[in-house]
């Protein structure tokens, strides 16, 4: 199934029928009056969060949706039935946006989650509501209301505990697919991950979901290489687990390129929690090692980790590195759902 993490989309409530204009015709009965009915309302657009989607593939092939227009008003007081509702549903971690693509308008986090987007026109009144001691047999109706009508943004943004940054072919989803059961595209050459890609991982009895994005590179908020678009998947992570090739040139200048791209984004990211770790030692001899070691510390200012996927060197120590940021992330988020219980 092709990921697919933004979808412009077109919505549209229904209509309101229209008001009935009729008089009550009967036999022996005479002077029946009026008794046209009030027409229906028009259907409302719904936005759900629901479970078992992971992706907004769903939109890609449709973007019109309109609720259905309400029932005309009748003869003998009867109302026009209601407009059927559409309901759009979305994954966890969907940000509805307005067409300017800043205004967020919801923002899903909780399976369950339930907005109503836009409301339906309400009916027309029927003749029998213009009723008047002084107008018995009125013959004015009213028209049904028109439905709201917009363009939205839908934007997925992965939920995972824990993301992998660096430049492309830092080992990033190597790490991953050594971590966890994913199976990502593991190749020799800069950008083999073109979508984010989630994992579980399962350390010292406890479990946590790891994202890796697509690596970036100098200018990416430019939109230079593949962009960092994909950032945004990542900002919802408690801590950032940030490899740098230690066969690169410079493991210090390594670091400080993806780091100015992250502060550059925004979003927070700049401030996450990080882990640092030195990546593909199993490649260096101990020479280099101490080199790009000694430069990556001064710039990350902290030590970093030293890491093989490829071996296993290290990565248990990182592993348990990101569960005790998380760890600390969870007890803080129950302690403010104690405090503020969510309610769907």
């Amino acid at each position: 199934m092709k990921f697919l993490d933004q979808a412009k989309i077109y919505v549209r409530a229904g209509d309101g029928g229209a008001g009935c204009l009729s008089f009550r015709r009967e036999k022996f009965i005479e002077f029946g009056g009026p008794d046209g009915g009030d027409g229906g309302r028009g259907g409302d657009v719904w936005i759900e969060c629901v479970d078992g989607l992971n992706t907004l593939i769903d939109y890609r092939f449709q973007q019109h949706f309109k609720a259905k227009k309400g029932g005309y008003g009748m003869g003998k007081n009867r109302a026009g039935a209601k407009g059927d509702d559409v309901v759009l549903k979305v994954p966890a971690g969907t940000e509805v946006l307005d067409e300017d693509g800043e205004t967020v308008l919801a923002d899903f986090t909780h399976v369950g989650e339930r907005i109503r987007l836009i409301k339906g026109g309400n009916g027309g009144f029927g003749n029998a509501h213009f009723q008047t001691s002084t107008n018995q047999a009125p013959r004015r109706v009213n028209p049904g209301q028109e439905g709201e009508e917009r363009w939205i943004i839908l934007r997925l943004k992965l939920i995972a505990d824990a993301g992998l940054v660096g430049l492309p072919n830092a080992g990033k989803s190597t790490f991953l697919a050594a971590t966890t059961a994913a199976k990502p595209k593991v190749a020799d050459y800069p950008f083999t991950t073109l979508h984010p890609g989630l994992g579980v991982v399962k350390v010292d009895g406890r479990e946590f979901v790891l994202a890796d994005i697509p690596g970036l590179i100098e200018g990416a908020h430019e939109g230079i290489g593949l962009g960092d678009r994909f950032l945004a998947h990542i900002e919802r992570c408690r801590v950032l687990l940030h490899l740098v090739d230690g066969t690169s040139e410079h493991a210090g200048k390594t670091y400080k390129t993806v780091r100015a791209e992250l502060e550059a984004y925004g979003q927070g990211l700049e401030d996450k929690a990080e882990i640092v770790a030195l990546s593909k030692v199993d490649a260096l001899d101990p020479e280099t090692l101490k080199t790009q070691l000694a430069r990556l510390q001064r710039a990350a200012k902290r030590k970093p980790l030293l890491l093989s996927a490829a071996t296993g060197e290290g990565v248990r120590e990182a592993l348990r590195a990101l569960i005790a940021v998380i760890d600390e992330g969870r007890e803080e988020e129950v302690a403010k759902e104690v405090a503020e219980p969510w309610r769907p």
